[in-house]
């Protein structure tokens, strides 16, 4: 099996943040845009490194080189400090679709950090109309359909949530199709977020949560019971739990996997550790992807590829994988079938 059938094979991406999507060169071009520290109401914001400095796109590099989760954060805000206007945005987004289409990703649901945008003082709104600038041109350029999932960060508490899904309802008609909750596991559990998440479902938005990617399989069974999502964000602890296990198989609810994300946070120790072949083995719904491809230095094609180098993962389990990226997504149901359709699966 080559790499040209993993890299041609037709897929989606589930979980994959726009923001990490930001390669060195494009942080590099941002820097000189925006080399001053960005001026807000929020001087909570202005507790990021280096955030007057230049980067060449080494220094860049340098930047992505973290050891732990803690590291990864600082990263990921010190990109979102220089995404500032509608054109960042757009020329960010665009070169995401067409790194997508490099790799035959045909769909595309991303997360897009509404959360980072409101904390750090600034509206929200305005900017989502450059990344869906950038959407619409990728979408004519390279022919790949792309939904938005706003995303909100658990510790910045229920209010700003809450504010994340009333813009996510107002932007319904412009491709966003849902909500998901990031950021740490450990200070604000998902019973917080009961309320938020119902307003969302009744609201008609689909339903996503980071959940057992930094603590154990009890953020899972809390967002399950509390949250009632579509689909879990990388639940990587859930084998830790057999009967969390069953039960995600049974009620085939979609589990997010990001081998190469889990490494490089330290959420997992060695590749050879993930349990994501323990978990397709025993029937759950599993799905590849990125989360921060850049900062990752990941591709979609790659991580299928570690599922076959590392966990044997056959031709036919790989093609299973794809349709379950296509069954797992936000489409409707006829979309579905014809993807499931293609040449290739």
């Amino acid at each position: 099996m080559s790499d040209g059938f993993l890299k041609s094979l037709p897929k989606a991406e589930l979980h994959l943040h726009l923001e990490g999507s930001v390669d060195p060169p494009t942080l590099s071009e941002l820097s000189r845009r925006h080399p001053t520290p960005l001026s807000t109401a929020n001087n909570r914001y202005r507790n990021i490194e280096d955030s007057s400095r230049i980067f060449t796109e080494d220094q860049a590099r340098e930047l992505y080189r973290y050891k732990d989760f803690a590291g990864f954060m600082l990263a990921f805000k010190a990109v979102t400090e220089r995404l500032r206007t509608a054109d960042d945005y757009e020329l960010v987004t665009h070169r995401m679709m067409q790194k997508l289409h490099a790799q035959n990703v045909v769909h595309a649901e991303v997360y897009i950090s509404a959360g980072v945008v409101h904390w750090r003082g600034q509206e929200f709104a305005p900017l989502f109309e450059g990344a869906e600038r950038g959407r619409q041109r990728g979408e004519r350029d390279f022919g790949i359909s792309l939904y938005w999932i706003l995303d909100a960060v658990r510790h910045f508490g229920v209010d700003e949530a809450q504010r994340v899904v009333d813009e996510a309802i107002q932007l319904k008609s412009h491709n966003v199709v849902g909500i998901g909750i990031g950021g740490d596991e450990r200070r604000a559990g998902p019973e917080q977020f009961r309320e938020v998440y119902e307003h969302a479902a009744k609201s008609g938005l689909r339903l996503t949560v980071h959940a057992g990617e930094t603590v154990g399989p009890e953020s899972i069974w809390g967002a399950l019971r509390e949250l009632n999502p579509d689909r879990i964000g990388h639940g990587l602890h859930a084998i830790d739990d057999p009967e969390l296990v069953r039960y995600l198989a049974a009620k085939q609810i979609p589990v997010e996997i990001c081998m190469t994300s889990n490494l490089m946070t330290g959420c997992c120790g060695t590749v050879e550790e993930h349990p994501v072949r323990k978990l397709f083995d025993a029937g759950v719904c599993v799905v590849l992807n990125t989360d921060d491809p850049d900062m990752f230095r990941t591709t979609l094609s790659q991580e299928y590829q570690l599922a076959r180098d590392v966990f044997g993962f056959s031709e036919g389990e790989l093609r299973e994988l794809a349709k379950n990226s296509f069954r797992a997504s936000f489409l409707p149901e006829g979309r579905k079938r014809e993807l499931l359709g293609q040449k290739g699966l």
